[in-house]
Formats: C-alpha cells, sequence, structure tokens
C-alpha cells in the first residue's frame, strides 16, 4: 500500500501556511534551469490539486505571470517567497517548492535535473499528475 505523507510548509514569516501529500513513491523533485526556478532556487513537486491544502494566507498572495501566461507564479507580497504556484506544464495541479516545506525534508526526496531552459523540447519528460488522486 502505498500511503500519503502529510507535509506542512509556508513563507518565510509564516503568513502563508498550506499542507500536500505526497505519495511514499513520488518522492522525487525536478531542480529546472530556467531564468525563474534558477533565480528562486525552486525544487519542483507537482502534485494533483487535491493533495494541496492552503491554510492560510491567500488574501496575502500576490501573482507574477510572463511569456505565455499560463503558469500562475504566487508568492507572499510581503516576504517576498515563492512556496506552490500553478505549473505551465501542468495546469491542472500545484507545484510546491520543497524548499518550503518545515523541517529538514530535503533529504528525503530525489533530485533529478531538468532541462527548462529548453522547455518546449523537454516537458514532456515532466512526470504525469493524476488530477483523479
Amino acid at each position: 500500500m502505498n500511503e500519503k505523507i502529510i507535509y506542512e510548509g509556508g513563507c518565510h514569516c509564516g503568513a502563508v501556511r498550506f499542507q500536500v501529500a505526497v505519495q511514499q513513491d513520488e518522492h522525487v523533485v525536478c531542480d529546472c534551469n530556467c531564468s525563474i526556478c534558477r533565480k528562486k532556487g525552486f525544487l519542483h513537486l507537482i502534485v494533483p490539486i487535491g493533495r494541496f491544502t492552503l491554510l492560510r494566507g491567500e488574501n496575502a498572495l500576490t501573482m507574477y505571470t510572463f511569456n505565455t501566461g499560463v503558469a500562475k507564479h504566487r508568492f507572499y507580497k510581503t516576504c517576498g517567497i515563492h512556496a506552490f504556484y500553478r505549473p505551465r506544464s501542468h495546469p491542472d495541479a500545484i507545484d510546491v517548492n520543497i524548499r518550503c516545506l518545515d523541517g529538514d525534508v530535503l533529504k528525503q526526496f530525489r533530485v533529478e535535473p531538468f532541462d527548462g531552459v529548453n522547455w518546449e523540447q523537454n516537458v514532456a519528460t515532466l512526470p504525469s499528475v493524476d488530477s483523479a488522486d
């Protein structure tokens, strides 16, 4: 049985808090080398929207979009932390920055590189997300 592990996380100051449920066999994240991910230090954990719960801070979030405008980069407008967003690759999912999870959880995940500089050629290599989960 593949049980889910519940992680909590949030922004730097704690105004934005969330939970994410991760299957035990899904502890793989992508380290994208595109310009925005590299600058933010984002490590991508893409989950079905039903496994993400925003606990507080909805009204404190602001949004940044660029290029196609599909990706919705939400961040806390006071401390500036980008804890999660709606990714262009999976617009019906949530992409959580595991660096924003509480505790020292990075060592529980396998980090795989993703060539986001050449996004169009590589997007199909990203893992699929079962939106029914």
